[in-house]
């Protein structure tokens, strides 16, 4: 697993960024306990995985 983008992330999952924005709201503890701020663009590797495995996206 490597780094990826919001946008990246929004886009293997076949939603808008708007929507994936909606649903990271949900994993908003998860998100704050690894360093993550809404504003965030990047995703490290860790996270990207949890993301993947939780929404089921496929990269």
């Amino acid at each position: 697993m490597k780094s990826r983008t919001k946008i990246e992330l929004s886009r293997a999952a076949g939603v808008s960024p708007e929507t994936f924005r909606r649903w990271l709201k949900t994993d908003r503890a998860f998100l704050e306990a690894n360093g993550i701020r809404p504003t965030t663009k990047l995703f490290p590797p860790k996270v990207v995985k949890y993301l993947c495995e939780k929404y089921d996206i496929e990269i």
